[in-house]
């Protein structure tokens, strides 16, 4: 049986877990937002203009994060937290990859 502290240092290990793997995430996508999505995905006249649609993308993350909060932590009480965070943690991963495979503004254009 576990005792407290063996359940709250396996909660803290995967809230770290969870945590890392997110904010890495975010890591990422800010920067190939600052070094190549401007040239490959917002093409336009003004390079400035391409960089500033950007970042405006990875803003969009970080105001739609809270509603994702609410509708993972309801689904998180409803079917359990651990089966919650590899769901989430899913989802990132494939958004990333899918993300990886986009056709360029050259390939499709706008």
């Amino acid at each position: 049986m576990d005792t407290g502290k063996n359940v709250m240092t396996r909660v803290w290990i995967a809230s770290l877990v969870g945590s890392s793997i997110e904010w890495f995430d975010y890591f990422l996508y800010g920067t190939v937002a600052g070094l190549v999505f401007y040239q490959v995905f917002f093409v336009a006249d003004d390079p400035t203009v391409g960089l500033l649609l950007s970042y405006a993308s990875l803003a969009l993350a970080f105001f739609i994060r809270p509603f994702g909060g609410i509708i993972f932590g309801y689904i998180g009480d409803k079917i359990g937290r651990k089966r919650t965070l590899v769901l989430t943690l899913t989802i990132m991963g494939v958004a990333t990859v899918l993300m990886g495979l986009l056709p360029t503004y050259q390939a499709i254009g706008v």
